[in-house]
């Protein structure tokens, strides 16, 4: 009797560590085979592939700079949400129709003066005339509208900026540049006077937010700005021909030269992107 009664003892302390272990594995999340080592599970090699981590330095590396560039870029008043299709209406709203016609395209550009000053321009290629716009992207205002009629452009030229020998300013990229009277040379005057206006052709060449997108990669495209000028321009000239004019218009691939030697306030103003709408710390220029 006494041996029967330790038997079942026994028995009964092993059902009671079985249903302990039981119990055990079934509170995991994930059941039985979440509790054995990754290593130890059937087939995971073959299914899961091996992960690749880049070091911690790597990371930091790929992350820092992208972010950087986003953080310059969106200092341009032109990124902000809503602002330039509120300009593109603005400067749509002053096109004279009787003067000027529809409006075939907008670009955003920069503009490049005779002193290597860049200045943010919107530029409106309509079926008659070519607007150049300054616009101020914080105000939400044009302050000043340039009216080139297309039937007066005779000379378009493209292709990288150069300077004089002996000047020490550099231009890196390309520029379109637009003529308009072949026939009239700036004065001395003009060449020497930062603020001269009286200039028979305007420069373009890209703006710096145009890789931020494909959208703005479009509207800052100066090849194509150049194709639809061109058309645009050839049109007209067949339509209202100019007296004593030569009709039709004549493209070349050259440098576009700049004559600039020292430019110290241009060096100043491109670097610190004055010639643009953007914030500035606290302050908007």
């Amino acid at each position: 009797m006494m041996a029967d009664a330790e038997d079942e003892g026994v028995k009964g302390s092993e059902a009671q560590q079985q249903q302990l272990e039981e119990v055990q594995l079934s509170s995991s999340p994930a059941g039985p085979e979440a509790s054995q080592p990754a290593a130890d599970r059937p087939g995971d090699a073959q299914e899961r592939p091996a992960e690749s981590v880049a070091p911690p330095s790597q990371r930091g590396a790929l992350s820092v700079e992208p972010t950087l560039h986003q953080f310059k870029m969106r200092k341009f008043f032109v990124l902000r949400p809503g602002t330039l299709n509120q300009a593109i209406k603005d400067v749509e709203a002053l096109v004279n129709e009787e003067v000027d016609g529809s409006v075939r395209s907008v670009w955003l550009m920069a503009e490049v003066d005779h002193w290597n000053n860049e200045k943010e321009r919107l530029v409106v290629i309509t079926d008659l005339s070519l607007l150049v716009f300054k616009y101020d992207f914080m105000m939400f205002n044009c302050d000043q509208m340039q009216r080139i009629p297309l039937n007066f452009v005779d000379r378009i030229s493209h292709g990288t900026f150069s300077f004089p020998k002996r000047s020490l300013l550099q231009r890196a990229g390309e520029g379109v540049r637009i003529f308009w009277d072949r026939l009239r040379e700036p004065s001395f005057t003009s060449k020497w006077n930062p603020f001269a206006t009286d200039f028979p052709f305007i420069t373009f060449t890209y703006h710096p937010v145009r890789n931020i997108s494909d959208a703005f990669a479009a509207l800052c495209d100066i090849e194509k700005f150049r194709e639809q000028l061109k058309d645009a321009a050839q049109k007209v000239h067949a339509m209202k021909p100019v007296p004593g004019k030569a009709n039709g218009v004549l493209v070349l691939n050259q440098p576009i030269h700049i004559e600039a030697y020292v430019g110290f306030m241009s060096f100043l103003g491109n670097e610190n992107k004055l010639g643009y709408c953007m914030a500035r710390g606290n302050l908007g220029f």
